[in-house]
């Protein structure tokens, strides 16, 4: 199996349809960046072994929530992607509360509320 195919199972369970929304967002800017997307990030990457994958989401999250709020939504999607990979709610939200360390409150406070935004549509 290619990496693209290994990504685009990945990428499906955890986040559905994004390949196809990155398309339509980005397709006719730069036309293949979405399948590029699919194949490094989920086929090269989450999909490596040596780390679980439950592991990879938590780095990812720490480091998201770590940059600042400019990646809120890229924050979110690999909340939920994290929860679908086995984290708990708590597991992330003192995974971004580590960050106030690294990032500083203003940035872990911002992740905290991209999680509660998560969770809040994980409830609806």
């Amino acid at each position: 199996m290619s990496s693209y195919d290994t990504g685009k199972a990945l990428s499906e369970e955890l986040n559905p349809g994004m390949e196809a929304a990155l398309d339509a967002r980005y397709g006719h800017l730069l036309p293949g960046m979405a399948e590029g997307v699919v194949d490094f990030a989920y086929g090269r990457q989450y999909a490596r072994p040596g780390l679980p994958l439950r592991d990879r989401y938590i780095a990812t999250i720490a480091a998201l929530t770590a940059l600042g709020g400019q990646t809120r939504p890229q924050l979110k999607v690999n909340i939920a992607g994290g929860r679908k990979a086995g984290l708990s709610r708590e597991e992330i939200a003192e995974t971004i509360w580590q960050m106030a360390l690294y990032g500083g409150f203003p940035a872990a406070i911002n992740g905290l509320n991209a999680a509660l935004e998560v969770f809040e549509e994980e409830d609806a």
